[in-house]
């Protein structure tokens, strides 16, 4: 037995923690087998389907802000928890693309990314044996850190006969007296469902009967298409009792290793998630800070990755349809999720999303996400590397002739 295997947590497995990979965060997994097909075949260019990430760089003129501020002595400074000209820049942000015209600055706290917002939530809230309400599929980190402090999660399948919507009415009575947390996600990731009025007054009115903290994580918020507009938890009667929302930088301004987000909610919610956070960590580099208060200011960046993944979503659609999936371009975020092929004709009938991935790996260079959350589906990503249209139309071409050689029966 080697000196850690006694010293290592439970919540991580303990001494089981180093048998193989099966403690990898799920994207780990996936970027590392996708690492191992490309040195397995290096004259074949990997489509990158499944990138989580812009393929572009912030825009230039946030960069400048950037090299301005670093160069300031005074910069140099803890951020603590964070600074008034990037607080003030999320009230006019979200006063100029959610209409919140009641957001003060006691309503906000930066982050390190959505991630830190999401792991230290749960200090404030999650003693052992309370429960988290949890959509599957999702973005784990919040049921993650529910769990490693003693916390239970209950899953609410998103499934397509409802519409990607969780079942809120079908929760146990005995869960919902335990539940002191929903997650939401919407625009979604991975299935592309966007948020209505409608869906969000029902969930407030959970909310309020059931005495529960909604977290709305709007990673995606500002990414929407063909007419729907982005939508706000917030903008809905009595939810800033009831709820607190996630805004990231990282998608909609491709500043995703800059490490910005915020949280917005009440004054006692934003009192409480800072002080744990007090404890966690020291503040986002100041000019970071000047940086996003600038790209918050400048809204309308965010048009151009409009643009492009909309274009983008329309051929995927395209050519995904012509290959046999059922593609449906979304009205917000930047992925299509769609049901597994059911094999190779003739040959191999695929048991879960996670074969058909890595199958389609293995045989055709691409790199899908797969989901076996509530059915099997595969996420592709419009995040994929291109320069331009041209590029775009050539690297879906592709995709379309790899796939076809396949011979996959739908």
């Amino acid at each position: 037995m080697k000196f850690l295997d006694n010293l290592v947590s439970s919540r991580l497995g303990g001494s089981s923690f180093f048998e193989g990979d099966k403690k990898l965060y799920k994207f780990e997994k996936i970027k590392k087998l996708t690492k191992e097909v490309k040195l397995k075949n290096p004259n074949i260019k990997l489509i990158d389907m499944g990138v989580g990430e812009p393929d572009q760089m912030a825009d230039l003129s946030i960069v400048d802000v950037l090299n301005k501020e670093a160069r300031k002595k005074e910069n140099r400074l803890y951020a603590d928890n964070g600074i008034d000209e990037f607080k003030e820049s999320a009230c006019r942000y979200l006063s100029n693309v959610y209409n919140l015209n009641n957001i003060n600055k006691d309503n906000i706290m930066h982050g390190i990314g959505s991630k830190s917002i999401l792991s230290i939530l749960p200090l404030c809230f999650i003693n052992p044996g309370d429960i988290c309400l949890m959509p599957q599929p999702n973005y784990p980190t919040l049921a993650t850190y529910t769990k490693f402090l003693g916390g239970q999660v209950y899953d609410l399948p998103l499934c397509i006969e409802n519409n990607f919507y969780p079942d809120l009415l079908s929760i146990p009575t005995d869960i919902l007296k335990k539940a002191k947390l929903l997650y939401l996600n919407y625009p979604n990731n991975p299935t592309g469902q966007v948020a209505t009025i409608e869906f969000y007054e029902s969930v407030v009115k959970f909310a309020k009967k059931n005495n529960i903290l909604v977290v709305c994580d709007a990673a995606y918020g500002n990414l929407t298409y063909d007419g729907y507009k982005p939508l706000s938890i917030l903008s809905i009667d009595g939810a800033m009792d009831v709820c607190v929302e996630i805004h990231s930088l990282s998608k909609s301004f491709n500043m995703t290793g800059w490490r910005l987000a915020f949280l917005v909610g009440s004054e006692e919610v934003i009192k409480l998630y800072a002080s744990a956070k007090s404890h966690a960590d020291s503040g986002q580099f100041r000019p970071i800070q000047l940086a996003g208060a600038y790209a918050l200011d400048n809204y309308n960046l965010v048009n151009i990755n409009c643009e492009r993944y909309s274009r983008r979503l329309e051929l995927m659609e395209s050519t995904l349809r012509d290959i046999g999936f059922d593609a449906k371009k979304p009205k917000g975020g930047f992925y299509i999720y769609v049901p597994i092929p059911k094999g190779v004709k003739g040959e191999i009938k695929f048991e879960n999303a996670q074969e058909a991935s890595l199958y389609i790996l293995s045989k055709a260079m691409v790199s899908t996400v797969p989901w076996d959350d509530c059915g099997s589906f595969l996420r592709f990503s419009a995040t994929y590397d291109a320069a331009t249209l041209d590029d775009e139309i050539t690297i879906m071409n592709e995709l379309k002739n790899r796939f076809l050689k396949l011979n996959l029966e739908f």
